[in-house]
């Protein structure tokens, strides 16, 4: 029978994964007949109890397992994290606020059963209930980056997909520190179906991500799929010295023709600020691509684990006499650190 993963990214989302479980369990209930189901809860350093009820909810159903991070790595690592410890030959990518409805589940396991694909994505048709700001630079975020990467990334498109293993081993090669799904999910390729959904409100909490994440999300976005803003600084350029050419010579012209003086500091104060401020732009947009660089170069980690429910059953399987030693030397580790 087949296995589908599911993986859920978590940051403080205590609220919402009561309520997210039982309405997976509905979806899940509908298709035992077909598939089996894993659930990948990710703690990606939650500060709240959301580490404690990922815990509750593995003992309540087996099917739950969870991954804790030993901070917060970002919803990036998670899923690349949960894609990792994925043991099903289909996974598929969820939010726990219920946004990415499990609805979908079935139809999105049909085509990908019946039809010529590797993969059924989402996009939101409507933002409905969304900020109208946010709406906007979500809208212009992908029109400038479908401007300027050679990888099409779908408007409105959600981290909700259903993948088989052929796809998800592909992802999982991009091995890379600084991540973007989005972009990933594009430039890996195979053949992928797309369905569409009005936007769907939090159905606990409140959303983790403002402006200014966002902002920082698409510049990864943009600096890790296209290398066309590092092409700013030579445009700049020769249309700073096409410039400049031309004011000299309409200095000299004037000067020759009606004997005018040459414009004394105000202009020259103007001019040197607005190439100044040009080349810091050009200098800042080089920083943002070292600084990607030095970060993948120190090949750290994507994410580190501080627990896992293999982990935990992994000491349950232990003789009793280990996981007494275990559980003895963990808590003479603790009282050393204190």
């Amino acid at each position: 029978m087949d296995k589908i993963s599911i993986i859920i990214p978590c940051f403080n989302e205590e609220e919402a994964l009561p309520i997210y479980y039982t309405e997976m369990k509905k979806v899940m209930d509908t298709m035992k007949k077909q598939t089996d189901f894993e659930l990948i809860f990710v703690d990606d350093g939650s500060s709240d109890r959301t580490y404690k009820v990922m815990k509750e909810l593995h003992r309540k159903d087996g099917r739950c397992q969870y991954l804790s991070f030993s901070r917060n790595f970002g919803k990036e690592a998670a899923i690349y994290a949960g894609l990792q410890n994925a043991g099903g030959n289909y996974a598929a990518i969820m939010d726990v606020d219920l946004q990415d409805p499990p609805s979908l589940l079935p139809e999105m396991y049909r085509i990908l059963k019946e039809e010529p694909y590797d993969s059924v994505a989402t996009r939101r048709s409507t933002r409905k209930g969304e900020p109208k700001i946010r709406s906007f630079l979500s809208k212009e975020f992908y029109n400038v980056i479908n401007k300027i990467s050679k990888t099409e990334i779908v408007s409105g498109a959600r981290d909700y997909r259903l993948m088989n293993r052929k796809m998800v081993d592909a992802v999982l090669e991009m091995s890379e520190y600084n991540r973007f799904s989005k972009g990933i999910f594009g430039w890996v390729g195979f053949r992928t179906k797309w369905l569409e959904y009005e936007n769907i409100e939090r159905s606990a909490g409140e959303t983790k991500w403002n402006v200014k994440k966002l902002f920082i999300y698409s510049l990864e976005g943009i600096t890790g799929f296209s290398v066309v803003p590092l092409s700013i600084a030579s445009y700049m350029g020769v249309l700073f010295c096409g410039l400049s050419f031309l004011m000299i010579v309409a200095i000299v012209v004037r000067t020759l023709i009606w004997g005018d003086p040459v414009a004394g500091w105000p202009s020259l104060v103007c001019i040197l600020f607005g190439v100044g401020g040009v080349q810091l732009l050009c200098t800042g947009i080089l920083g943002q691509y070292l600084a990607k660089t030095y970060l993948e170069v120190k090949n750290r980690p994507v994410y580190l684990l501080k627990d896992s429910s293999k982990e935990e059953q992994r000491i349950m399987m232990m003789p009793l006499s280990q996981n007494m030693r275990r559980k003895s030397y963990g808590k003479g580790k603790e009282v050393h650190s204190v």
